[in-house]
This record gives C-alpha cells, structure tokens and sequence, in this order.
C-alpha cells in the first residue's frame, strides 16, 4: 500500500500519504536511508522518519500537523516565576549545543511504564551526524554543572522541526523549550513543527493545522536564510521574550 524506497528514490508527494480509514494515518514510504541529504529532504517536504527497532524506516506525513506558532507560547505563572528566577541565579545556565549527544541519549531512554522509545541507535547517529553538519540543534538546561533537561530538533532556513525532550528535574523541559521558543521567536521563526497531536502540547499553545497550509509554509520558511549563530540568550533578552509571552 505504499511504496518502498531505494536509496536515490524521492519521496512520493505527501498528499499520498495512508488516511485514517486506510489504518496508519500519515504513513507515506518505507525503506531508503536516514542520510543527511535523504533528511533534509524529509523535512522540507514535511515528512519525518518514525520506526521501531526490527522495522524499516517508515517515514510520516500527517494531517493535520501538530504546530507552535513560537507568538502563540503559552508560560503558566508557575513556570514564568521559575523563569525569572533561573535568568538571575548563577547555579543555573542554559545553552545551545554543547551537549547534543547527551541530549539525544537522555531522550532515547525508556520514560516509567515504557520498554523503550523510537530513537533507536540508528537514529541517534543520524541526528548526530545532522548536528555534525549544523541542521540539527539542542537546547539545554544546566544546574551546578548538570544537564537536567534539554530538547532537540532539526533547523532549515526559518523552520524548526521538534524531536524530543526529557527532563530530570521537575519542568526542565519546559524550561529547554521556553529557551528554545524565545530564541527562534528572536530569529524571526515563527512555526515549530510537533508532529504528533497531544493534550501536553496543546497546553503549551500547540494546535493543528491542516498538511496543506503546512507545506505552503515550509516552502517559504525552509528557504530563509539559516540561523548561523546558536547562542543562549543574554538576560536581558532572556527577561524581553519572557515578558512578551503569554
């Protein structure tokens, strides 16, 4: 029911991805690589890589698409406070890319009532490999020279696609993911792909939009020119962005 890929076979048009009704809603190809060449592609058609260990590559485009307008943002005041107070407390830091293998170990690893998550081995090293080649980016949270949360995804042009995040303390994902927001926000990105649909990322502002108006802004957001320089925010423009959010 859908085609298999060869390692130079492009990508079907994503308006033939399987519907609900055919039983695996988004699902488009299977087989081909996770090279960086064959990733960027991916991604600037709107379709992700999502598998299990002892499966092909399958590769995803879904409709709706789960997005975060970076405007559309939304703190609680208990997380604002907690904002406030990381941007003045020197035992805190966040940063951009120094850790971005740490990061992607820490979201590989099984969540409690988990046996395992998608990002297999073979993932990791494509995503190291996308970073290596400065497409794939981490956010990171610092506490006395621990990582305690962090995010990651994959940067084209003015486009930010989400992978993953995990925290190891209570909301330092959310944390990562403030930063992240208030950086793009900065860069003028205004989108943050999510993926899936859930009731988490709705909380955070998150909502869907349907794969056509989705790919209309992939085409313009993905020829922007590139974020070259991912560096964490001062404090001031830290504390800017904070109070701008809702």
């Amino acid at each position: 029911m859908i085609p298999w890929l060869e390692k130079d076979t492009p990508f079907p048009d994503v308006s033939l991805a399987l519907t609900e009704r055919q039983g695996a809603a988004g699902l488009l190809a299977a087989g081909a690589d996770l090279s960086v060449a064959r990733l960027q592609s991916a991604y600037r058609q709107g379709i992700f890589p999502w598998y299990s260990d002892g499966q092909p590559i399958l590769w995803w485009s879904t409709d709706p698409r789960m997005v975060l307008l970076t405007d559309d943002f939304k703190i609680s005041q208990s997380l604002k406070k907690k904002l406030k107070h990381i941007s003045n407390d020197p035992s805190w830091a966040l940063r951009f890319d120094t850790a971005f293998s740490q990061v992607i170990h820490e979201c590989a690893k099984a969540r409690d009532g988990q046996n395992g998550t998608w990002i297999s081995d073979e993932m990791i090293d494509a995503y190291c490999q996308l970073h290596q080649e400065g497409f794939a980016h981490s956010s990171e949270v610092w506490c006395e020279g621990e990582l305690v949360g962090g995010a990651y995804g994959v940067s084209i042009g003015k486009m930010f696609y989400g992978e993953s995040m995990f925290a190891r303390r209570t909301d330092a994902s959310k944390i990562a993911l403030a930063h992240l927001v208030f950086f793009l926000r900065k860069h003028g990105v205004a989108m943050i792909d999510c993926q899936q649909e859930t009731g988490h990322l709705a909380s955070l502002g998150a909502s869907p939009i349907s794969r056509a108006l989705f790919c209309q802004h992939l085409a313009i957001a993905t020829q922007a020119p590139r974020i070259v320089e991912w560096c964490a925010l001062n404090r001031t423009d830290f504390l800017q962005q904070l109070t701008s959010s809702r």
